[in-house]
């Protein structure tokens, strides 16, 4: 299977691939609408995204993307996200000025640039990207923060290890496929639904109150402004379900109450002590 990520190899959506579907081709996208477009023409036959850091948020791009597409959710996992810092063959670290890596990562690690006030931190556009140019250039002042695969897959050296400043740091990934091919799992037990609620007071409420009613547990509740109509809202929520008839009833639930609903995609729920990670 080939699967399509946006960033280079090496990157933590790379290891979320692999982690989904082991033996899966690698197809590195340089924009997350370059890995949809990929999957809509078939030059991908799924694509592994981030959809939520534990700590840094949703990735709210990527929930545009979903609903824009004619996609379906299929699998999700976690992956523990460990930072390094990595440097080419031969770099010491009291000699490092420069520390390369896209700014969510940087932001994840501060209390360790800070504790090394000469390395000033340079956003790049991936993680992987930035050990990718680092060993291209070969510049022995230099470093990067990224995953202990990048390090491996470019061919650099780990100064530092775990230098994130929160261990409990977890990116959640979906695996997407195009909707005609999406297969739902027997055992799924989590549902991700987009709606639009009608334009009266109070139907927010009502629609999570009917599903309360039913025992509908959510464990996500995301809203993104409709495009080219100000102060309106597409709400994204995830939710558990006991079966797909249960998820079924979900969405009919929400049709009495909504302008819009649209089934994201039945799924197993991904566990973090199942996902460790590197």
């Amino acid at each position: 299977m080939k699967i399509a990520i946006q960033g280079e190899p090496g990157s933590f959506s790379h290891e979320a691939a692999l982690k989904l579907v082991p033996d899966a081709e690698i197809l590195p996208c340089a924009l997350s609408a370059e890995v949809f477009a990929a999957l809509d023409s078939g030059a991908a036959d799924a694509a592994a995204i981030p959809i939520e850091n534990s700590l840094a948020g949703s990735v709210l791009e990527h929930f545009d993307l979903l609903l824009r597409h004619d996609v379906k959710v299929v699998r999700e996992t976690l992956v523990r996200i460990r930072h390094n810092l990595i440097a080419v063959a031969g770099a010491k670290m009291d000699e490092i000025d420069r520390v390369y890596s896209h700014a969510v990562a940087l932001a994840q690690c501060r209390r360790f640039l800070a504790a090394h006030p000469q390395m000033k931190a340079v956003a790049f556009y991936d993680t992987a990207g930035s050990v990718k140019q680092l060993v291209s250039s070969n510049d022995k002042q230099a470093a990067a923060i990224a995953s202990r695969q990048a390090a491996v897959y470019y061919g650099a050296e780990i100064l530092a290890r775990d230098i994130e400043d929160d261990a409990e740091n977890y990116t959640r990934f979906f695996l997407v496929r195009r909707a005609g091919e999406a297969e739902t799992d027997p055992a799924a037990n989590k549902m991700s639904v987009a709606f639009t609620l009608e334009d009266r007071p109070g139907s927010l409420v009502a629609a999570l109150t009917a599903l309360s009613a039913m025992g509908t547990n959510f464990t996500k509740i995301e809203s993104r402004p409709v495009p080219g109509k100000p102060w309106e809202y597409i709400f994204y929520v995830d939710c558990q379900i006991a079966s797909i008839e249960e998820g079924t009833r979900t969405l009919e639930t929400l049709r009495a109450h909504c302008g819009m609903v649209r089934e994201l995609g039945h799924y197993r729920e991904a566990r973090s002590t199942e996902n460790a990670g590197t």
